[in-house]
């Protein structure tokens, strides 16, 4: 039976928005003006690919320290915008994950984001302390990357030709195609079915909830 792979914003959690309006807001008060919808297609980079994708966008390389400044303001920013307790797991995502610890199929999570900042999105969907979470410092690099994606099949203990990676924004599946794993994209990011088949999706479904209902499409 295949072991799955979860990215946690846009996927299990809503809070690719925040993150978009976030990372806005954090621009202009550095001086920067990149429009919503560019923001939007590099949300699931890491916070360091992200600011070298800005600075293509206005035109200039960042400074590590301009880098820096704009990862702290956008975190500040995000904790105002979604405060801790205003984290709300996606349609589906802590009853598919709760099947899943209660069949005892194998699976964790995979997520560009670092901790402490995620684990308020962990908390509201439920997750054990038991589940394997690899997040942005436990890897060298992220996506598209595929090295979160490999580091959390080693600790599951599972082939890379076994995982089916879940996620909904380009990034995961191309990393998911790069660690040599089958992937599942979900319209829960924005994205558009077309986008994720073009990047490689397996299946698409609307969320985790429709996922949910199609597990033994995946053998599962």
């Amino acid at each position: 039976m295949p072991a799955l792979i979860f990215d946690l914003d846009g996927t299990l959690v809503d809070t690719v928005y925040a993150h978009v309006f976030a990372w806005q807001k954090a621009l202009h008060e550095n001086g920067m003006a990149v429009d919503g919808w560019r923001i939007h297609r590099k949300i699931g980079m890491s916070g360091g690919l992200f600011t070298r994708a800005v600075g293509r966008e206005i035109g200039h390389e960042l400074t590590d320290e301009e880098a820096e400044q704009l990862q702290v303001t956008h975190d500040r920013i995000f904790r105002e915008l979604l405060p801790l307790e205003e984290r709300r797991p996606l349609p589906g995502a802590k009853d598919l994950l709760a099947e899943l610890r209660e069949r005892e199929i194998v699976h964790g999570i995979a997520t560009s984001g670092r901790r402490p900042s995620i684990d308020a999105s962990l908390e509201a969907l439920g997750i054990p302390d038991a589940t394997v979470v690899v997040e942005r410092g436990d890897v060298a690099r992220a996506k598209p990357e595929p090295d979160l994606f490999l580091e959390c099949a080693r600790r599951l203990e599972a082939d890379a030709e076994e995982c089916y990676v879940v996620g909904d924004a380009v990034w995961d599946l191309l990393a998911a195609r790069r660690a040599r794993m089958l992937s599942i994209g979900l319209l829960s990011g924005g994205y558009g079915a077309d986008e994720l088949l073009g990047a490689g999706a397996f299946r698409v479904y609307r969320d985790a909830a429709e996922l949910h209902a199609s597990l033994d499409e995946l053998g599962v």
